[in-house]
């Protein structure tokens, strides 16, 4: 058999997978249809996303995966397969800080796929008030930076609100350097966000020592207006690269490789099933008193549970008080996190869970 021969045979053999692909995939999302008949016949519309089950759905793949294909990758492909599926049972609107093009975009379509409704907002505040009042069906929130640390503004807003984390996004955060001019020479100032600006400054102080910095509220920001000035450039990622019609004239410029941000997804769901690899979140405050926080935290120890977080901050109400924001490994429906969680409540003077979610899966 010839050389073209074999290619075309190939080819057909590709072709009838793709009518396959297609069918089996129509047929996937009649199921969905199907079952949002079953649900709002059975008065439980509103229970659409059920991040419990995507998060199974996912794992699955990745184990199952027979490969030429990488896991991370296969995993991807459902996740516009369910989100496009999630679509036609009712559309989900995500709030998160705006503008679009913005690491927070780039996290809610990693979440959530192409075909949620986007929402941005001009604050965290914002975001926050959004899906309390309705308007939203989940928001998207950064919480942790693996350089930067903890979003302050954040933890903030979870004291005074009272919606519920759902689930988690970690996202691997490349920063590129954004231009409508042909390379880096011509650059004469650099927009970003603050943290943008720290975690690329020593790629910054060797490359463009004496170029302008200039902190702006996003780097979605900080793109647009890179795209309309000469000898201007920005620091933002592929999603803002691609919306503000800009060019990277050099990539991956952060100071550190494995940079990562976690994200949050806040609802109003203040149950989500066990999904198998969860994490819980909890809000706890105690006395100001010697050893109240290592007697707070021992019930954690006595259960075998283990703690992957602990942070503080002031109660603002008492001065020289804090609350605690904690994350353990496990679902509070567990026994053994269920035990170390009365335990705490018995200790603290406030104590709230803030959630119980699947553990971030791609």
């Amino acid at each position: 058999m010839s050389e073209q021969e074999q290619l075309r045979s190939i080819r057909e053999r590709i072709d009838a997978i793709d009518r396959e692909l297609m069918r089996l995939i129509s047929e996937r999302a009649s199921c969905a249809q199907t079952v949002a008949q079953v649900k709002r016949a059975a008065g439980s519309g509103d229970d659409y996303y059920r991040p419990e089950r995507e998060a199974q759905v996912l794992r699955q793949v990745k184990e199952a995966n027979p490969g030429p294909l990488e896991g991370e990758t296969l995993a991807r492909l459902f996740r516009e397969i369910m989100s496009a599926c999630l679509a036609l049972e009712a559309p989900l609107r995500v709030a998160f800080l705006g503008p679009e093009g913005t690491y927070t975009h780039a996290a809610v379509l990693k979440h959530f796929g192409q075909d949620v409704r986007l929402a941005p907002m001009a604050s965290l505040g914002e975001v926050f008030r959004e899906v309390e009042a309705g308007g939203c069906s989940y928001g998207v929130v950064p919480i942790e930076n693996s350089t930067e640390g903890v979003v302050n503004h954040t933890l903030d807003l979870f004291v005074q609100s009272p919606l519920f984390v759902c689930g988690e996004v970690l996202l691997r955060i490349h920063h590129h350097l954004l231009s409508s001019g042909p390379d880096v020479a011509h650059v004469q100032r650099v927009y970003a966000h603050q943290q943008a600006l720290a975690q690329c400054r020593r790629w910054l102080d060797a490359n463009l020592p004496h170029a302008d910095r200039i902190s702006l509220s996003s780097n979605a920001e900080a793109a647009q207006r890179a795209s309309q000035e000469t000898g201007s450039a920005a620091i933002a990622g592929d999603t803002a690269e691609a919306l503000y019609g800009l060019r990277a004239v050099k990539r991956n410029i952060e100071d550190h490789p494995d940079n990562t941000t976690r994200f949050l997804v806040i609802g109003r769901q203040a149950t989500i099933p066990p999904s198998g690899v969860d994490k819980t979140s909890v809000l706890v405050s105690t006395s100001n008193r010697p050893g109240a926080l290592h007697r707070l935290l021992t019930p954690l120890a006595h259960n075998g549970v283990s703690m992957s977080r602990i942070e503080s901050r002031p109660s603002r109400c008492v001065n020289w008080e804090y609350v605690y924001f904690l994350d353990i490994e496990g679902h509070s429906e567990d026994p053994d996190v269920r035990q170390a969680l009365a335990g705490l409540r018995q200790e603290a003077q406030l104590f709230r869970i803030l959630g119980a979610y699947p553990r971030a899966v791609l």
